[in-house]
């Protein structure tokens, strides 16, 4: 793993296929993606290589922003590969709202293991593509990113106690 690289580990108690399922059907995702409190509208989830997810994330205040993912690799029930970007409405990369410096790819690799009906993801990724300036920005936010991640990942566990 690359020093601007992050990796997070957590294990849910849900078999692999519902997490897995949870990334990747439209209706799941938009349950629990995105920061806490924030509902999420998905417009597009095209799951092949080359594929395209299109979304948009709405803050309690009414503020909206979109993204994406693009899919490089699909390994159903184990692994998902793809590259995350801020968006317009219309697939478009654009700059993050918040900084000017903030890197346009993020890939994301998310393995998933599965032991007695508890799945394990392991989420590794960080900037692709990004200069030197783009990295540090990166490297800056890392514990927000992690924190971040955290709280989406509470919602994705409280989303599958519910199944």
């Amino acid at each position: 793993m690359a020093d601007h690289e992050i990796m997070i580990t957590r294990t849910f108690d849900a078999p692999r296929e519902l997490v897995f399922n949870a990334w990747t059907q439209p209706e799941l995702l938009a349950k629990w993606w995105g920061p806490e409190g924030y509902d999420m509208y998905v417009a597009r989830l095209d799951l092949r290589p080359g594929g395209l997810f299109l979304g948009r994330q709405s803050s309690p205040e009414g503020y909206e922003m979109w993204g994406k993912f693009v899919y490089q690799e699909i390994a159903a029930p184990e692994k998902l590969v793809f590259v995350q970007s801020f968006s317009d409405e219309e697939g478009k990369t654009i700059r993050a709202p918040f900084s000017d410096t903030w890197p346009l790819e993020i890939i994301n690799h998310i393995m998933l293991s599965e032991s007695d009906e508890k799945t394990t993801l392991t989420l590794g990724g960080g900037p692709i593509n990004a200069t030197e300036e783009e990295r540090t920005a990166y490297e800056s936010m890392r514990p927000h990113i992690q924190q971040g991640l955290e709280g989406t990942f509470n919602q994705l566990a409280a989303f599958l106690t519910s199944k």
